[in-house]
């Protein structure tokens, strides 16, 4: 049995303990041992060889990132800062057909701007927009699906865990995937706003009757007040990016501080919220280096066994070419979506495409971009769609069913679609600010 076909059965392998239910890094770590085992003859040199894999993974300088992006999200989210972004986002576009819904929207948008985290986003939202917006006479269907839908700027919107996540793995800046990810994160906020518009006045049986909204009994200098320190850490991270002040670790760093110091100062962190904030910080980090982790151990097992070569041969010999190649990833990515969580799918998927594409001199930071935004439709999709779960669980009404989450977030999902073919068609939506 050649090095090859012990890859591919590996591969093959680690797909059905993943879809027995295995856990994903558990399933890599096992298959990768494995296969270098059959492929060296030695499980000593394996074991060697992943321990390795282990070590460089996460001494890199620009591992520093994830903790502490994560520790500025959910400082960001236990302070309140959403329920900022949500007043301040509904008193722009109240006058608007839907604005509540729009509203809900550019808060969702303002919050990934400071969090980059979609499942944050979803719970955020979820306790402040939906009960407002079925108050006032949207339908329970269009208000979870919307919040459902809008949460996944969290993801492309620097900063994101998930472009931090691709840039690990793909050896890239985190600070040009960050800027990349800025115009198509806020062409997303636009098309989803105009989508809304769109069906409230199209479509009024799927939004429901919206009524129109009481005067708002915010005054501009408190909405001052409550936009000011998001600005203030979104000027402070991506500005600092963007000018060249700060490195993403750097970013990570100050946003972080940024953000406790708001926090303490305006009276809404305590000791025991700042526990509670660097337990969860703690938990997801730790879990996001077991990902990388199994990642880097995957690599090594495919490179080892000479499949991604082979799989960048078959594609030359089969002349499909760079969109063929493209149009088929996308399709897989969004299909695996539809069963897997997207740290999963990029795990998988990415150290396997990486030598297929970069011959072909592709911009692995426009790669990246069109990986998080066909990842993120697998958020809104049945059965796994990780969104919807995080709404049904926050929300706890039995009346509104997993499958209304579902069907009212199909439109937004149409809407990420539509702009994922914009960005492959247009590379310059991701790459004209860099």
């Amino acid at each position: 049995m050649t090095a090859f076909d012990i890859g591919l059965i590996s591969l093959l392998a680690m797909c059905v303990a993943v879809m027995a239910g295995m856990f994903v890094p558990i399933a890599l770590m096992a298959c990768s041992f494995v296969g270098v085992w059959a492929i060296k003859g030695s499980p000593l040199l394996a074991s060697k060889l992943l321990a390795l894999a282990a070590n460089d993974a996460i001494s890199s300088y620009f591992f520093g990132v994830v903790p502490l992006f994560v520790l500025m999200g959910f400082v960001v989210s236990e302070a309140g800062f959403g329920r900022d972004a949500f007043d301040v986002a509904n008193a722009a576009f109240r006058r608007l057909r839907g604005g509540l819904a729009v509203g809900t929207v550019g808060a969702n948008a303002i919050f990934a701007a400071i969090t980059g985290i979609s499942i944050a986003s979803a719970a955020v939202f979820t306790k402040i927009a939906v009960p407002q917006m079925i108050r006032h006479g949207y339908t329970a269907r269009f208000a979870t699906g919307l919040v459902a839908g809008s949460s996944v700027l969290g993801m492309l919107i620097p900063p994101s865990l998930l472009l931090i996540l691709f840039g690990i793995l793909a050896e890239q800046s985190i600070g040009d995937l960050f800027i990349a990810g800025i115009v198509p994160g806020l062409l997303l906020a636009v098309f989803f706003s105009l989508g809304i518009v769109a069906m409230a006045i199209f479509a009024p049986g799927f939004v429901g009757t919206p009524q129109e909204q009481e005067e708002p009994t915010e005054t501009p200098g408190s909405l001052l007040i409550k936009a000011a320190p998001i600005t203030g850490l979104i000027i402070l991270v991506l500005g600092g990016i963007y000018a060249g002040v700060f490195t993403p670790v750097e970013a990570g760093a100050m946003g972080a501080i940024g953000a406790l110091g708001l926090g303490f100062a305006m009276g809404r962190m305590s000791l025991k919220s700042l526990w509670t904030v660097l337990v969860e910080t703690g938990l997801v980090t730790a879990t996001v280096c077991f990902l990388i982790i199994a990642a880097q151990m995957y690599s090594r097992m495919l490179a080892l066994s000479g499949v991604p070569a082979g799989l960048g041969s078959f594609a030359t010999d089969a002349q499909l070419g760079l969109w063929g190649i493209l149009l088929i990833y996308c399709a897989i990515v969004i299909g695996m979506g539809m069963i897997l969580d997207s740290s999963s799918i990029m795990l998988i998927l990415v150290p396997l495409m990486l030598p297929v594409i970069i011959p072909m001199e592709v911009d692995l930071v426009w790669f990246g971009i069109i990986t998080v935004l066909a990842v993120e439709i697998g958020l809104l999709t049945p059965p796994f769609g990780l969104s919807v779960y995080v709404i049904k669980a926050t929300l706890d009404d039995p009346d509104i069913t997993l499958g209304d989450i579902f069907r009212g977030a199909a439109p937004f999902a149409l809407i990420m679609l539509f702009v994922l073919a914009l960005v492959l068609i247009f590379p310059s939506i991701a790459t004209g600010l860099l």
